[in-house]
């Protein structure tokens, strides 16, 4: 029984030097498992520090299909506006709430007018203006901040990856500043120009359980909000004080906010889309969850082939003339128990589209467009009175 169990013992303890043997068992992993679970990995700085593991994995993390790029951060030396903000103080009401909106927006939209350049020393988009960018902290030569950390633009980071079919970049926040409690949401697909985009808002947020919104209207939606069900909400009218207030004005200053956003980051796109040809599909988000921008493997593809008209006053895609279709509700109670107040979905597609299909009156894409509790929100202002609003091209 003594040998017996000996025996034993040395088939489940093998000897000290077959424990520290080159023959690691992991090598006998195939390279499609390996695959796999870099795939499922996703996170581009994962990926990088998988590629100093062996020689092995750094030949395989270029074949990886899925990628995920967040940005860490907006590097910029231009913190001068305060004096820009002061001087549109006196400057009447409707510049206020441009600037409301318009003013969390330009120094974003600067940073990303780099977003697909080089560093700050060698970048050929820098501006005289503002020398900012987007940046992916990563351990590799490149640009060296106080912190030490090295940062790269999205397009280095991936240009060492061959097989990318599914591609989604995430930003550190929206571009749109908006106050505490205001909901502003996007989505908007493109293809060689906007396909469609559609928009959520309201002017205040009531969490389930709270007696007040967590921000005060302003006099912007001031009186709108009946209560629910209130007889004069009933058919989804839109109140007449809604066109006087204010109401109407903020939420096409919310629309075209939300154009320009979303025509910036299609521009942007374009480095990254040329050179890598396999993509299927790509995403461009924000942490925030404020916009996203979708492209599929046709819209990919129709970019490449037909180049896209540029705005000549910025680095945007031009947006082309457009129908809008608009809901609106005073006070909207989702069944989870939070409530919108003022809330409002506009459906977005360009004119030349809704002339040639036949769908135009079906807005189910448009109710679909946000995940949960937004999506509610959306189908139940789709079953209200649609107003139709047209804008030009710009």
């Amino acid at each position: 029984m003594s040998s017996l169990r000996l025996d034993l013992t040395s088939k489940i303890y093998p000897e000290p030097d077959s424990v520290f043997s080159v023959n690691d068992h992991f090598d006998h992993l195939p390279d499609s498992l390996l695959l796999l679970i870099f795939n499922k990995i996703g996170d581009v700085k994962a990926l990088g520090r998988c590629c100093v593991v062996s020689r092995r994995f750094h030949c395989l993390v270029p074949q990886v299909e899925n990628v995920v790029v967040r940005v860490d951060c907006v590097i910029s030396d231009d913190e001068s506006s305060s004096s820009s903000s002061s001087s549109g103080k006196s400057r009447g009401p409707f510049f206020s709430i441009f600037r409301f909106v318009f003013g969390g927006i330009v120094k974003p939209l600067q940073a990303l007018g780099q977003f697909l350049g080089q560093t700050r020393a060698s970048s050929s988009l820098a501006s005289s203006s503002s020398t900012s960018s987007l940046a992916v902290g990563t351990q590799e030569d490149g640009e060296i901040d106080q912190s030490g950390v090295t940062h790269h633009s999205p397009t280095q980071v991936l240009k060492n990856f061959n097989e990318i079919r599914c591609l989604r970049i995430e930003l550190p926040s929206g571009e749109l500043g908006i106050d505490d409690g205001v909901l502003l949401k996007w989505r908007a697909d493109f293809g060689s120009t906007l396909d469609n985009c559609v928009i959520l808002g309201a002017s205040s947020v009531i969490q389930p359980g709270s007696i007040k919104s967590s921000t005060q209207d302003n006099g912007i939606d001031g009186g709108l909000c009946i209560g629910i069900g209130g007889a004069s909400d009933d058919n989804g009218s839109i109140p007449e004080s809604f066109y006087t207030n204010g109401g109407l004005k903020l939420r096409v200053v919310w629309t075209i906010s939300s154009l320009i956003a979303a025509s910036a980051r299609h521009y942007l796109l374009q480095p990254i889309i040329a050179d890598h040809k396999t993509l299927d599909s790509l995403v461009l988000t924000d942490a925030d969850g404020q916009g996203v921008l979708c492209m599929n493997k046709d819209q990919l593809e129709e970019l490449r082939v037909k180049p896209l008209s540029a705005s000549t006053a910025s680095k945007r895609t031009l947006v082309p003339a457009l129908n809008m279709r608009l809901w609106y509700a005073t006070h909207l109670e989702l069944p989870n128990g939070l409530i919108l107040k003022g809330a409002t979905l506009v459906a977005i597609r360009p004119s030349e589209q809704s002339a040639t299909k036949k769908d135009v009156s079906d807005c189910s894409w448009a109710s679909t467009a946000f995940e949960e509790p937004y999506r509610t929100a959306a189908k139940m202002l789709v079953k209200r009175r649609t107003y139709c609003l047209e804008m030009n091209s710009f």
